[in-house]
Parts: C-alpha cells; sequence; structure tokens
C-alpha cells in the first residue's frame, strides 16, 4: 500500500479549507474533503503525476484538485504533502517568505 505523508502545514491547510467551505456547507466540506483524499490516494500510486515545480524547491512537484493545488515530494513508496493552497494565492510568495522564515525545511 502506498504511503500518504502529511507535513503540519498540509493538515492545517485542509483544516482551514474544510473549515472555509463548511461554512456554507458541511456536506460540500466532506465531499471536497474526499475528493482531496481521493487524489492524495491517486498521487501516491503514481508520484510521478502533476507539474515538476523545481523552480519552488527541488522534486517538488503540483497537482490541481479543482481550486486547490497540492505540493508534495514523490517518495519511492508514496507521497509527502506539503501544502495545499488555493490556486489564486501567490503561490510563489508564499513559499518564499516560507523559506525566509525558516518554516520550510524540506530536506
Amino acid at each position: 500500500m502506498a504511503v500518504i505523508l502529511k507535513r503540519p502545514r498540509a493538515l492545517f491547510d485542509l483544516s482551514e479549507i474544510w473549515s472555509y467551505v463548511a461554512e456554507d456547507s458541511v456536506s460540500n466540506a466532506d465531499r471536497f474533503a474526499a475528493r482531496i483524499d481521493k487524489a492524495f490516494t491517486l498521487l501516491a500510486r503514481r508520484p510521478g503525476l502533476g507539474r515538476a515545480r523545481h523552480e519552488l524547491y527541488p522534486s517538488l512537484r503540483s497537482f490541481v484538485v479543482r481550486k486547490y493545488v497540492v505540493f508534495y515530494l514523490p517518495l519511492a513508496n508514496g507521497i509527502d504533502v506539503i501544502r495545499v493552497l488555493h490556486g489564486a494565492r501567490d503561490i510563489e510568495t508564499i513559499f518564499d517568505e516560507e523559506e525566509r522564515n525558516g518554516a520550510r525545511r524540506l530536506d
């Protein structure tokens, strides 16, 4: 079975997304959570899917799920989910700020 690791920031992102969507509809939030979990399973089985994001971090990849972008590192036996961000956000700035603040230690 493929491994799906989720970094603390990714878990926080997922919680925030669920809470935001649940403000309008808990059932929609639950459906989105299930859709994200399905994407994680797909990526864990085929970690080469998605787009290479070497400009953000070596070996980092991204995969779009609706309006959100899953950022992950492929593993030999699955994936390591780094962040899940809304696609309209300034993703490069977010990753740059985290690196400057020492919050993004992916090695």
